[in-house]
């Protein structure tokens, strides 16, 4: 095996991101620095990320997290920030978030203790469909909608057809479901911004085949995977 893709195994990171801790000199193997992500090693080698050796783990593991607002997506934040690690218990295996949501939103995010898991999930490639709840403050426009759902360029960047339906009107709001496969940084704020649509509140609610279903903000609860 590869010696980042062990790295990604043992759920410390993605295998992109263990190529770069191998170009910053972070990783030894049986106590010699490993200079290439292609070197191959055997359960008998002991491999060391930051002077602390790695164990291989074999299962994977899967859960969900209701991430509230004003929680952000990475381990570390020179703000000083609230991150979803903060949400994670103590006893927890390190874990990995697949993909992301921006400061104000909230809803599911996936865990796992899988780098190379978390990789294959948020590239376009698989196809998983992300779907989210959507408030706004006012109607919009039929039109836009229409314009939406058939691919549209925002400054220069191309966003695929994306499927928006109108949930109700309760005024001055409207609920929006948008079911969107490719998910860009911040795809859904920066089209609706180009139509001057105000967000109120903006829910993920499933990635793929799961689902937020009952879990209340800051909770998170393993998913079980069938053999």
């Amino acid at each position: 095996m590869r010696i980042a893709k062990y790295i990604a195994n043992a759920g410390i990171c993605s295998r992109r991101d263990a190529e770069k801790l191998i170009e910053k000199k972070e990783v030894k193997v049986n106590g010699i620095l490993c200079t290439h992500p292609s070197l191959k090693i055997t359960e008998k080698d002991k491999v060391y990320v930051f002077g602390k050796i790695l164990k291989s783990n074999d299962k994977l593991r899967i859960w969900k997290l209701y991430k509230p607002v004003k929680y952000i997506c990475t381990n570390k934040d020179p703000k000083k920030r609230k991150t979803i690690y903060d949400l994670v218990p103590k006893n927890y295996p390190r874990v990995i978030s697949i993909g992301r949501l921006d400061f104000m939103s909230e809803g599911l995010i996936l865990l796992t203790n899988k780098g190379d898991f978390a990789r294959k999930l948020e590239l376009p490639s698989s196809n998983f469909e992300r779907i989210y709840r959507v408030c706004i403050r006012g109607k919009v426009e039929k039109e836009s909608i229409k314009k939406i759902n058939s691919g549209i360029v925002v400054n220069k960047v191309h966003y695929n057809k994306i499927k928006i339906s109108i949930e109700k009107f309760s005024k001055p709001y409207s609920w929006l479901v948008i079911k969107l496969k490719e998910g860009k940084n911040r795809e859904i704020r920066n089209i609706f911004d180009y139509f001057s649509l105000k967000i109120v509140k903006l829910i993920r609610i499933q990635y793929g085949p799961y689902k937020l279903s009952n879990l209340k903000k800051g909770e998170i609860s393993e998913i079980k995977i069938s053999k």
